[in-house]
């Protein structure tokens, strides 16, 4: 309660007006549990499922059929039987160089021409673009049965994972396209100042462009390396019929077969084939997410 002076010179009484201060800082504070609250449960969400898996992969035979979350005994051994199974190591083997090859063949041949589309004037230059967002939105099972008569007939390539890899020597649209839309940032007038210096376009793009697109580039080469380690429907298509040419994604189909009631070895090799696949999101993140977040920024 407070006093105030009317114009008569007598003190009357008024009621204070409601602390707006207070009920703002209860509200940004409400608000600020129920967003980390939404936070904490999706973190939760996508987290505890991998928990489990690295927890029954931890555990022995006969626990891993109970409803025990939490392992008796730590097993680690599971993981150098898994490491033991035969074919298991090759399996890594091709995998990686499925991934590595084919991330490396994707960006050398997808950069320039991006590069192109994003920095050149040229007749035909939105219609080849248009050419390039359609074979985004054209699916693999479409064409898998005239690319199969083509590697396996005329080139005699089946059993093997070269119709796989040398196709990304040639470019993939959605790399393309998304080095585009980085490109696009990249301002003009760095090109201009290269070409006044004597660079040609070759030099201009790997002493300018090249440095300036890092984070561009390495969004490109993580989604490409996510999708080739990842890739079972390829290896099934092509390299189904030699075990010795087998990845991971395909050869622990046949390995869950073969183990189907030893759920521990099952998530020690599931765990065996994620790892790689996380630690190196763990390192490359910041990179990913600012290439993925600028590619946006200007069409």
């Amino acid at each position: 309660m407070t006093q105030v002076l009317d114009v008569r010179d007598k003190p009357v009484t008024t009621v204070a007006a409601p602390d707006s201060e207070r009920t703002a800082r209860r509200r940004a504070l409400l608000e600020w549990i129920a967003v980390h609250s939404l936070g904490v449960a999706a973190a939760l969400f996508f987290t505890l499922p991998f928990v489990f898996v690295v927890l029954t992969s931890l555990m022995s035979d006969q626990q891993a059929l109970t409803r025990d979350l939490i392992p008796d005994t730590w097993e680690w051994g599971n993981y150098r039987q898994v490491l033991d199974t035969p074919g298991f190591l090759t399996w890594w083997r091709n995998t990686l160089v499925y991934a590595g090859l084919g991330t490396v063949l994707t960006v050398v041949s997808s950069l320039p021409v991006a590069y192109a589309l994003a920095k050149f004037r040229f007749r035909g230059r939105n219609l080849a673009l248009m050419l390039v967002i359609s074979m985004m939105m054209l699916p693999p099972q479409v064409v898998v049965i005239p690319m199969y008569l083509f590697w396996a007939k005329q080139m005699d390539l089946s059993g093997s994972l070269w119709p796989l890899i040398i196709p990304m020597a040639f470019g993939d649209a959605f790399s393309i396209f998304l080095l585009r839309q980085f490109l696009m940032t990249i301002p003009n007038e760095y090109l201009d100042a290269a070409r006044v210096d004597g660079c040609g376009e070759l030099r201009t793009l790997l002493r300018v462009v090249l440095p300036m697109a890092k984070p561009g580039i390495a969004a490109v080469a993580l989604f490409q390396f996510f999708y080739a380690w990842n890739d079972y429907f390829g290896p099934q298509i092509y390299a189904s019929e030699n075990p010795a040419a087998w990845t991971l994604s395909y050869g622990l189909e046949s390995f869950k077969g073969a183990h189907h009631t030893d759920w521990n070895l099952t998530m020690a090799a599931t765990v065996l084939v994620m790892a790689p696949v996380i630690l190196v999101f763990f390192f490359a993140q910041k990179a990913f997410v600012e290439g993925v977040t600028l590619t946006g920024v200007k069409g």
